[in-house]
């Protein structure tokens, strides 16, 4: 009998504690789920059958220590920099461990530590990090396989919200971290290849520069880019490929409008902004424009933005509720903490609400000397509130790579990436028969 420990019983986690659950008899596991919330441990194991809850804090190194020596396999959905404290401590009992999250150079050092062990520390198993991986490898290797050279790759991904629970102008909501959303692309200058040229994109640019992409069935979406599309010639070896580019997807029309909060100062999280308890909505926009004796907060808006009177970007801030009288009450706040705030409120799911997930991935090769192009796409809406379209996508894959190790179907040992066809094969195969399924199409 096999031991598992999921740690962590957040949002994300509701598909991923179903599926081992569900697989627990006929592959004779026995699973534990741990948080420090007794209230989304009962959420996550409410109808479910062979898995016990436990109340711990994963920050205490004693009880920490004393799950993961009495597990076979742990599965760390914590947030991505407390991974390390539990990954030492799997190299320390040798116990395998899984992660939905970016690999840390922390992490990385631990390669041969953990080889040592004989453990596989697998990493970067979720949506993306993660599907992206297996989808884009499992392409670029069958084309490598059949003597093509890749020429161009870019990849999409976006957690949206479901067409049928699109109810404001935005076409959006919030289906993961708010603060991640408000301070995109922050933090230094995105860097791609295209053409065999460096490009690097400045914050104050980066929601102009978009991709315009279509999704059969789905419509147009805005696609701008993430911060270092470098790093993946390495990991999907690449080394010499003249385009790569990844990026985030929206709705289009969402980057335009998002622009304007940037060039407004309303996203910047580096200040904090005097009386802002005191402070209005109306206030907070009006603190970013110019004093006039006459003109409204409206006009001048309309104004520094250069905005026609019927411009759609000025329907959508005045929907976020910019120029309303309400008062803020946060003291001490950045802009971007009143942003989020109050898009936390116009941008909240509500019951029934479901997500979308949408991926997007072009890759452009020549085959014997003719140039080629597949368009590879996949749409997850999720079922509801709990089993979300984010939740079946960063779930269901790390269960399904849980299953292969604990069967001695993965036999890596070291830190690792699902990029290796022994891993990506047959989790994709398996979303497959689950309904997670990746549309292929070669273009003309």
């Amino acid at each position: 009998m096999k031991k598992i420990l999921v740690i962590g019983a957040g949002r994300s986690s509701s598909s991923l504690i179903k599926y081992l659950a569900e697989n627990s008899s006929e592959n004779n596991w026995v699973l534990t789920v741990t948080d420090r919330e007794q209230s989304l441990i009962d959420e996550r194991l409410e109808g479910l059958q062979n898995a016990k809850g436990l109340v711990f804090d994963a920050m205490n190194e004693d009880e920490r220590k004393q799950q993961i020596k009495e597990h076979d396999l742990i599965i760390s959905m914590l947030p991505a920099h407390f991974h390390i404290h539990v990954v030492k401590d799997c190299i320390a009992f040798k116990k395998d461990v899984i992660t939905p999250s970016y690999v840390s150079d922390d992490i990385k050092a631990l390669d041969a530590d953990a080889c040592d062990a004989g453990i596989i520390i697998l990493n970067e198993m979720g949506l993306d990090p993660g599907l992206d991986h297996m989808s884009a490898m499992q392409i670029i290797d069958e084309v490598k396989n059949k003597g093509g050279v890749m020429e161009s790759f870019k990849s999409f991904t976006g957690g949206l919200i479901a067409p049928e629970s699109d109810t404001n102008p935005w076409n959006y909501k919030f289906t993961w971290n708010p603060r991640n959303v408000v301070l995109a692309g922050q933090g230094g200058a995105v860097q791609y290849i295209r053409n065999g040229r460096y490009k690097y994109i400045p914050y104050n640019q980066l929601f102009k520069r978009i991709e315009k992409i279509q999704i059969d069935g789905y419509g147009k979406f805005d696609g701008y880019a993430n911060r270092d599309s470098l790093k993946y010639r390495s990991i999907y070896n690449l080394e010499d490929i003249p385009t790569i580019y990844r990026g985030t997807l929206r709705k289009s029309g969402y980057c335009r409008a998002w622009d304007a909060l940037v060039q407004l100062g309303m996203t910047d999280d580096t200040y904090q902004l005097e009386g802002s308890e005191n402070m209005t909505y109306r206030d907070f926009t009006n603190s970013f424009l110019a004093y006039h004796p006459s003109d409204s907060v409206e006009l001048k808006l309309k104004y520094v933005l250069r905005l026609d009177p019927e411009d759609e970007v000025f329907d959508k801030l005045e929907w976020l509720g910019l120029f309303e009288n309400e008062k803020v009450g946060i003291e001490n706040a950045s802009p971007a903490q009143i942003l989020q705030q109050l898009l936390e409120r116009k941008w909240q799911l509500e019951d029934g609400d479901k997500d979308m997930i949408v991926m997007w991935h072009q890759f452009r090769f020549r085959m014997d000397e003719e140039a080629k192009e597949i368009q590879s796409s996949l749409v997850c809406i999720g079922d509801d509130e709990i089993y979300t379209g984010m939740a079946k996508t960063v779930g269901l894959p790390l269960a399904i790579g849980a299953k292969l190790i604990l069967n001695d179907q993965i036999n890596l040992k070291g830190v690792h990436l699902p990029t290796h066809s022994a891993i990506y094969t047959p989790i994709l195969n398996e979303l497959e028969n689950l309904g997670i399924t990746f549309q292929e199409k070669e273009i003309a």
